[in-house]
């Protein structure tokens, strides 16, 4: 995969210049009172991650939980990607084994049937074109792969926080249940698991079978 020749700038997408703003503290951000690492691992039985599998990590930030997915999957390979360039920067210092590219899911090619898993964490909210992005992320998937967008709370209190921001992120929406299915079948997916409650949001979804011609 190669890193998009088009990136957006900041002034394109003030998104960009808002996380880049953030890089450098990023990792100080605690989830919890535990580390996010930690936090993955109380949920590694849901997750369902397997040695082997090729997995996109969506908005991937400054490598937060890169090492700990890379170490799930491999010897598999975890492919990471985010739009802010700064947070990647960051991300390489770490000399995680996983590869890194700047892309926009909203807009850029992440190829076809790559992936056993794709895993949007923290990141769905600031697609600015959520049902773009998922088209892409599954054509990305294998016919057999899954989609996880994952979040450590509940849609009702990411939405509340967004809302009572200022700024860029302001007002970024994590779809609350009865908006998934139209979403999902968008992008010729099927949702196969939705958890939403105060401290964790799981959504998985399946590409859904093509039906044969008669």
């Amino acid at each position: 995969m190669k890193s998009s020749k088009t990136a957006r700038t900041s002034e394109q997408d003030p998104r960009i210049a808002f996380f880049d703003e953030k890089a450098e503290r990023w990792d100080s951000e605690d989830s919890g009172g535990l580390g996010i690492p930690a936090r993955l691992e109380q949920h590694r039985e849901l997750l369902a991650l397997s040695p082997g599998q090729d997995l996109l990590e969506v908005g991937c930030g400054t490598g937060k939980t890169t090492a700990w997915l890379a170490e799930q999957v491999a010897p598999g390979r975890v492919t990471a990607v985010d739009f802010a360039p700064r947070m990647l920067a960051q991300a390489r210092t770490k000399q995680i084994d996983a590869d890194f590219h700047r892309l926009d899911v909203c807009r850029d090619a992440l190829g076809e049937g790559l992936y056993d898993v794709v895993f949007c964490f923290h990141c769905f909210p600031h697609f600015r074109d959520q049902p773009a992005a998922l088209s892409n992320l599954a054509r990305a998937m294998r016919p057999e792969g899954r989609l996880i967008v994952m979040h450590l709370a509940g849609s009702e209190r990411i939405n509340h926080f967004h809302s009572s921001i200022e700024g860029p992120v302001a007002g970024d929406v994590l779809p609350r249940g009865s908006a998934w299915p139209a979403l999902l079948e968008g992008a010729a997916l099927g949702p196969a698991l939705l958890l939403d409650q105060d401290d964790l949001f799981f959504l998985e979804a399946r590409k859904v079978p093509r039906r044969r011609r008669a």
